[in-house]
């Protein structure tokens, strides 16, 4: 594809230098729907980063669009801060039927604000708040958000560098085979546990991510999970799990932590929880630790009522029936075949993959290859980002609504993007 270098000069001149995504697929996109978007050009470009996991279902998905139209179209509520609304009865209602009692699930839900590092916010607070104690424990490579309590339990150093001060009250330890399988699941964090002398204040809870999006794709055993679970009862932590990137049906199961049959006492939720790319966000944890007081946690726009709108709809067409997940898995396992085809192609020791559902990544050996063959990607019509702590992961995030044609689509592409950066 012959790409004109469109003009740039009013996001350059007026908007910070800060952003990011634009840099690597420099054109001005138009218009989207379902797995493709369109520039001003006339330019098509497969999708397979869905607005970084919050476009589950796809652009202007046209049955979630129908219902946001018709609401706007007869003045529902747009803004309502915590008011009750028709608009949140239903999501609420959904919710609960779809998703929270097939799976045994009890949790209260809260409305922390817009993002998912609002749910991380306020997940962290009401830990600290139930346990009566400062510390927190997160993973190595973890990504919690970007504001100064999510960024603290964040491993990325460059992020991390971008507070300003110092990120106190959180302790990284090991995540699943951080030490390539070289010592037993947590013994290092049990030790520091049990041991008078060893410095770590008893943390009030641990967060973690099933698979670490922006990390690299590091998925986690489910017998980690379940190990983890069982240390965090033991020793009086709580468990919150960071579902934000890969809740909503991205690794197959609507909650990512399912697989290992565990029950986190705080689970956040955002990115395609409303379905259409619209801002909402959830913290859900288990009735005992529900004690707020009215108003000691709030937000201008802790309640978006045209994502409740959205996010009831994808929620009554796509998961009362089971079809999504058996979906998902089936689309993952054909990713799976080309990218063992594709690391096979690339050479011994070039790459290596790893994912579930559908989230993938390649990691190269070669750190600076990840992005050449992002670059590449794009000037084929494809958008793909990079993950990990060097961004030496081209990271795999399509709409689990594509179709399987859409999909070998992408995977050529892919595939010819690696073979021409070798």
């Amino acid at each position: 594809m012959t790409i004109t270098q469109p003009d740039l000069s009013v996001f350059e001149t007026v908007e910070s230098e800060v952003r990011s995504y634009c840099r690597g697929w420099p054109t001005i996109f138009d218009r989207a729907q379902g797995s493709y978007m369109y520039d001003e050009d006339g330019h098509t470009y497969l999708d397979f980063f869905a607005g970084a996991g919050s476009l589950n279902y796809g652009h202007n998905n046209p049955v979630l669009k129908r219902a946001l139209l018709d609401y706007l179209e007869r003045d529902g509520v747009t803004h309502g801060l915590d008011m009750s609304t028709t608009a949140k009865r239903a999501f609420l209602e959904s919710f609960r039927d779809v998703v929270l009692r097939p799976r045994d699930l009890d949790h209260k839900v809260m409305f922390p604000g817009p993002t998912g590092t609002n749910a991380v916010e306020a997940a962290l607070k009401l830990a600290r708040k139930v346990k009566g104690r400062e510390a927190i424990v997160s993973f190595t490579n973890a990504f919690h958000g970007m504001s100064l309590g999510s960024l603290a339990v964040t491993g990325n150093a460059f992020k991390r560098a971008g507070a300003g001060i110092p990120l106190v009250h959180g302790t990284p330890m090991p995540f699943d085979d951080y030490l390539d399988g070289q010592t037993p699941d947590f013994i290092w964090f049990e030790r520091l546990l049990e041991d008078q002398g060893s410095g770590l204040n008893k943390p009030a809870a641990v967060i973690v991510e099933t698979v670490q999006g922006e990390g690299g794709i590091n998925v986690a055993r489910a017998e980690w999970l379940r190990a983890l679970a069982d240390l965090c009862e033991r020793h009086d932590m709580l468990l919150i799990v960071d579902d934000i990137q890969m809740g909503c049906g991205r690794t197959g199961a609507f909650f990512s932590f399912e697989e290992a049959g565990i029950t986190p006492d705080i689970i956040t939720l955002s990115k395609s929880i409303s379905g259409y790319g619209l801002p909402l966000a959830l913290t859900l944890f288990k009735p005992e630790l529900d004690i707020w007081e009215p108003g000691e946690h709030n937000g201008t726009f802790r309640g978006n009522n045209p994502s409740f709108v959205t996010a009831a709809a994808a929620l009554d067409t796509y998961w009362t029936d089971g079809q999504m997940e058996k979906q998902t898995l089936a689309r993952g396992e054909q990713v799976e075949q080309a990218l063992t085809a594709i690391v096979q192609e690339a050479g011994e020791g070039a790459a290596t993959y790893r994912g579930r559902g559908l989230v993938w990544g390649i990691e190269f050996t070669d750190t600076e290859r990840a992005s050449a063959v992002c670059r590449r990607a794009f000037d084929l019509g494809l958008l793909v980002e990079t993950s990990g702590p060097q961004g030496e992961v081209t990271k795999l995030l399509p709409a689990l609504t594509i179709s399987p044609e859409e999909l070998d689509e992408g995977l050529r592409i892919l595939a010819r993007a690696v073979r021409e950066t070798a």
